[in-house]
């Protein structure tokens, strides 16, 4: 939550000609509220399930750039696809930078970012190919380097 990770998908996205999946608009699309409705509702795990659902069936269609919500790394189903049908890059930042951006939005429920951490970062280690620190990168940066990465170039012409 507030990596910037609609951001850098997109640009992703459009570099390499798929479609998005967003976490956010899958959330509202599929269940009509936000992640931080669901959770003042439901509880959070019910979010982290829905969460996981995203990523679970995204993975099982066409390709494209899924940006999934830091959650669904607690879920071993989704870890273990992760590793076999995905490129997976952690946008990480320190936790005061990701506490300023939580607050940016009022679609998002309130969880500490060091009590995340302390839960999800093994998770991540395990799966990332690439790790982005966003407090250093622009939207526009991750994109670059994860096409770079993967080995394309942003603003080819997809040959």
């Amino acid at each position: 939550m507030g990596s910037g990770k609609t951001s850098a998908g997109r640009l992703v996205s459009q570099a390499l000609d798929l479609p998005l999946s967003d976490s956010d608009p899958f959330l509202l699309d599929r269940y009509g509220a936000t992640a931080a409705q669901i959770v003042a509702r439901d509880g959070a795990d019910v979010l982290h399930r829905r969460e996981a659902e995203h990523v679970l069936s995204e993975l099982g269609g066409e390709p494209k750039v899924i940006t999934a919500a830091a959650s669904t790394v607690e879920n071993p189903r989704v870890r273990a696809e992760l590793r076999s049908k995905a490129f997976v890059v952690w946008l990480d930042a320190p936790d005061a930078v990701l506490a300023e951006r939580m607050r940016s939005g009022d679609h998002r429920p309130e969880f500490a970012p060091s009590v995340m951490r302390a839960r999800r970062e093994p998770y991540f280690r395990e799966v990332a190919d690439l790790t982005c620190d966003v407090s250093r990168m622009t939207p526009e940066e991750v994109a670059e380097e994860v096409l770079r990465k993967m080995g394309s170039s942003a603003g080819g012409d997809g040959s």
